[in-house]
């Protein structure tokens, strides 16, 4: 076995190890929000949405520390940092309820690596600021593309996903761009290669598209 072959094995077990999902709701001026977190061994994401409007409110992610319940966050990203200016988070556990999961292909944090466009591939670096993140928990999914030098947010998405012999399959909950999309199932074919995820089909726009990405070392 190759070694970038046996780096993406191991990486993606250790994750399924470490990986949860949990969700627990709030009251905002008669509107119940749902809270959904994404966590591994090191990293955590919380996204806020409402559920009867579809309505997308805020995600905020990056690296964790934890004690006990508390868990205190280094954002890479904030969709609401023009507003608060939150660099940093502590966020307790006491209340989050552990969703269901799924074991499926490829769990783990990955970054936008390149595309494939009339045949020819194009790679672009995963170190500079500019980073679009896929991340994959056992049925639960979102991809997030944000500036960890600007703390520009770009868009985000998220929702639920089946991952089995070649066939990616998404179910959008939630969505910046458009709550229109909510709802949608966008069905796509992917192909692991060494260390990258070949993934192509059509976009929520309905175009053509062919993404590598590549597992976030932790």
């Amino acid at each position: 076995m190759k070694k970038n072959s046996f780096f993406l094995l191991t990486s993606l077990f250790s994750i399924n190890l470490t990986a949860q999902v949990y969700t627990f709701t709030s009251q905002d001026e008669g509107r119940l929000i749902i809270h959904k977190i994404l966590k591994d061994s090191n990293y955590l994401i919380e996204t806020q949405y409402t559920s009867n409007s579809n309505e997308f409110i805020s995600t905020r992610g990056g690296f964790y520390e934890s004690k006990d319940e508390n868990h205190l966050v280094r954002f890479e990203f904030n969709s609401n940092y023009s507003e608060d200016s939150l660099k940093t988070k502590t966020f307790k556990s006491s209340k989050w309820i552990k969703d269901v999961t799924s074991k499926q292909d490829h769990s783990g944090k990955w970054l936008m690596a390149g595309r494939v466009r009339d045949n020819i591939e194009k790679r672009r670096s995963t170190d500079g600021p500019r980073k679009t993140l896929k991340f994959l928990i056992d049925g639960h999914f979102q991809w997030t593309a944000f500036n960890t030098k600007t703390f520009k947010f770009f868009g985000s998405g998220g929702g639920s996903y089946t991952a089995v012999n070649g066939d990616y399959i998404e179910s959008i909950t939630y969505f910046s761009r458009d709550n229109s999309r909510v709802g949608a199932v966008l069905p796509f074919r992917y192909d692991l290669k060494e260390s990258d995820w070949h993934h192509k089909g059509l976009n929520s726009k309905g175009e053509p598209m062919y993404e590598i990405w590549v597992l976030r070392e932790n």
